[in-house]
């Protein structure tokens, strides 16, 4: 069948470096954190760490080995992805012909909202006792989140989570670059949102100006609880519905004065922030220029 052996080209000559970014997304960020939090840790992180239960070696295996798998279904939705924009079932931008950089701007902040509310309500709904073990059950074996954690997914729940992508795509129209920068912000905030430690530079009062931005304490909570905080990038959705956490705010004040009880003699958390960021930048570019490559 002369269209099956043209898919198969397809494919071989495609999907190969398709994986390798989303694979190498997932493991330069994370081993990237992973560094920082290991760099710093009895300067600034010892004191930031957010549970006293650490993970042990076969909690990292389990986290990577079920990441990888979830790479490769991220990877074979990109490909359909891929294969639809060249039918035409979905129009993907590839310069600013059509549609100038504000337009890349606002369509990608769109996207970003929307993620977070589609993220609340599947996160929410796999917790229902008749989807859990099938959808969730793999990833909240990690009861103390680490980096690697990020992606570790049983198969419907990878599939569940990826779909908002060609979902979203198929609706509004997105430049290339929007999408990258889409999937390289979730990949950051899902790394971070797993550390461990506190990534935030939390005061240990509620901020008015960035309150609404989860924090690392935010998911970890979720992690050791299981029944709140449910959000991914904000809070406003587990505020409105009543799902946060009651404890929250007073663990981030916690883990404020450890911090700054430490942060004496340490190097400042601006500078951390600084070099954690640089780390972030050089996973973005190195993971650019993987594309560019295999372009």
């Amino acid at each position: 069948m002369p269209w099956l052996q043209t898919l198969w080209r397809e494919f071989t000559a495609v999907f190969p470096a398709i994986l390798a970014i989303e694979a190498g997304r997932y493991i330069v960020t994370a081993g990237l954190v992973s560094l920082v939090i290991s760099t710093f840790w009895r300067a600034r992180f010892h004191a930031r760490k957010i549970q006293a239960r650490t993970a042990a070696p076969m909690d990292y295996r389990r986290e990577i080995f079920a990441s990888l798998g979830t790479a490769v279904i991220f990877s074979l939705t990109g490909f359909g992805m891929h294969l639809a924009a060249k039918a035409g079932w979905l129009t993907i931008h590839h310069g600013f012909t059509e549609r100038g950089p504000l337009y890349l701007a606002l369509s990608l902040a769109a996207m970003v909202v929307a993620h977070d509310a589609y993220f609340y309500w599947t996160h929410r709904a796999m917790h229902h006792p008749r989807l859990f073990r099938a959808f969730h059950w793999t990833h909240h074996k990690s009861k103390a989140p680490t980096p690697w954690t990020a992606y570790a997914f049983d198969a419907p729940e990878a599939i569940l989570t990826v779909a908002f992508v060609p979902l979203w795509a198929a609706i509004v129209p997105m430049h290339e670059g929007a999408l990258f920068a889409f999937v390289t912000w979730q990949i950051v905030r899902n790394v971070m949102g797993h550390a461990g430690v506190e990534l935030s530079p939390v005061s240990g009062r509620p901020s008015r100006l960035f309150g609404w931005l989860s924090t690392t304490t935010h998911h970890d909570l979720h992690h050791q609880h299981g029944r709140s905080n449910y959000g991914l990038y904000f809070t406003w959705w587990d505020r409105l519905m009543g799902t946060e956490h009651p404890d929250y705010q007073a663990r981030l004040a916690e883990i404020a004065e450890r911090s700054r009880s430490a942060a004496r003699s340490a190097p400042s958390v601006a500078r951390v922030a600084v070099l954690l960021l640089l780390a972030i930048a050089g996973a973005g570019a190195t993971v650019a220029a993987a594309q560019a490559a295999g372009a």
